[in-house]
């Protein structure tokens, strides 16, 4: 019964909630909004999906991104800006604190011009460092478009991409090729774990100042190094995408059709369908992960008196060496829906049983499903240590939301009529029995001891 309530609050829910599950709100900043037409098929994109699109320029007076400590938009896009910087109201602290309240941003970079000192600073608040040089964009001799970049090679051409890791999921897997003009590539620091590339440059890619007159001898960055589009999860699960190339949005790389070096037929590009998939995944519409119902309880039924019932759930106190059960419902948001969730490829869902290291760490394997979710379970004997104990599910894994689950019991030694040696069993009279002998034995040779009076003697005065 109570699963059937948690898929039926589920349900609910799926069927409430706009496409993303953080909200329909966004907020488009860019220079010139006569501009915004060149991006006019993303824009459609994003409106069909659900969301409202309110556009503003870094100089608009009344730009707010909190208003009275809440978000004053779901989701932020920055297009590229031609200033040094983008005014006090999006200063990097300001950037930083959206996403700390849960604010997701895509952030879209260029090379047509110098990025801002502002969103330079706001990237390397996540380790995210981009190219000295302020004109910098990435070139490729190699895998570039003969149509468009036949003579600066800046244009790259790219395969789709595909998972970091056998046990990941790609939620930006296409069939086509992308094209990604004058990117500004990025390079990710090592002491950041939760930054991810989503798209790499080609072997044959470097950074690039066209500036620079000089021959190049010393690059800051090449090959797989660089990323072309970047993804961090904070560890509220807010998100922030850095996009390299923002002329991938536009309505001319949308229809584009390119040229590969070795020539032959013009081939059509899928950067719609990337943008789309990136969009989605940024404002939280994919990779998603929910909690339903979280249970754990003994095996054995409860015995009160002479009637039997069902063990309680979610106790606060177990006993040493119990046989202990648990399940936790998961979900995963889908465009639109609620999924059954499966860990993708060779992943496994883990369960921690820890006081300050864990006692146990075991596999949670799927014992059902509903139409929306997947139960997960597990059973175990609880250590023979008595303490603070937690039930932990730590699962955190690149572009999907974290769950992180903690339920704290108590673990108790023996009670005293539960040892196979205790007064109420009749089975340990003898015992009982001997220690009621041997104490009053005990107790009347101390009262004898006590009690007994020595002998007089008398002594005889010698003169």
């Amino acid at each position: 019964m109570r699963w059937l309530l948690s898929f039926l609050l589920t349900a609910l829910l799926g069927t409430v909630q706009a496409l993303s599950i953080t909200g329909s709100r966004v907020l488009v900043v860019i220079d010139d909004v006569a501009e915004k037409d060149k991006y006019s098929q993303f824009w459609q994109d994003l409106e069909s999906r659900g969301f409202t699109l309110k556009f503003q320029t870094p100089k608009t007076p009344d730009l707010s991104l909190l208003k009275l400590g809440a978000l004053a938009y779901d989701h932020l896009l920055l297009l590229p800006s031609k200033s040094k910087g983008l005014g006090p109201n999006l200063t990097p602290n300001l950037l930083v604190d959206y996403i700390q309240n849960k604010g997701n941003i895509l952030l879209t970079l260029s090379g047509d011009g110098s990025v801002p000192s502002s969103i330079a600073s706001t990237l390397l608040e996540f380790d995210i460092t981009l190219p000295p040089e302020k004109n910098s964009v990435v070139v490729d001799h190699f895998s570039y478009d003969k149509n468009s970049a036949a003579e600066k090679h800046d244009v790259i051409l790219s395969a789709p991409p595909s998972s970091l890791r056998g046990d990941l999921r790609s939620y930006f897997h296409g069939a086509r090729l992308l094209a990604v003009p004058r990117a500004v590539g990025q390079v990710l620091g090592n002491s950041n774990p939760l930054l991810a590339p989503i798209l790499r440059a080609p072997e044959t890619a470097y950074a690039y100042d066209p500036k620079e007159s000089e021959a190049i001898e010393d690059v800051f960055a090449s090959g797989s190094q660089l990323s072309l589009v970047t993804a961090f999860q904070a560890r509220n699960s807010a998100r922030l995408t850095v996009l390299g190339s923002a002329e991938m949005l536009e309505n001319k790389w949308f229809d584009a059709k390119v040229l590969g070096r070795m020539g032959g037929m013009q081939v059509p590009v899928g950067n719609r369908e990337f943008a789309e998939r990136l969009s989605m995944w940024t404002f939280q519409e994919i990779g998603v992960l929910q909690v339903g119902r979280l249970e754990h309880h003994l095996n054995e039924p409860a015995v009160k008196g002479s009637a039997v019932s069902s063990p309680e759930i979610n106790p606060d106190i177990y006993r040493i060496k119990n046989d202990v059960s648990y399940s936790i419902e998961l979900s995963e948001w889908d465009v639109d829906s609620y999924k059954p969730f499966t860990p993708p490829g060779t992943d496994k869902l883990q369960l921690e049983f820890s006081m300050l290291s864990p006692f146990h760490r075991l596999d949670l394997t799927p014992t059902s499903k509903t139409l929306n979710s997947t139960i997960y379970s597990t059973s175990f004997r609880l250590p023979d240590q008595h303490g603070i104990f937690n039930f932990l599910v730590n699962y955190k894994r690149p572009f999907m939301t974290n769950i992180y689950e903690k339920r704290t019991v108590t673990v108790r030694h023996f009670a005293h009529d539960e040892w196979p040696r205790s007064f109420v069993i009749s089975g340990a009279y003898p015992w009982v029995a001997g220690i009621g002998v041997t104490v009053t034995g005990w107790v009347l040779f101390v009262g004898i001891w006590l009690y007994s009076k020595p002998t007089e003697t008398s002594t005889k005065k010698t003169q």
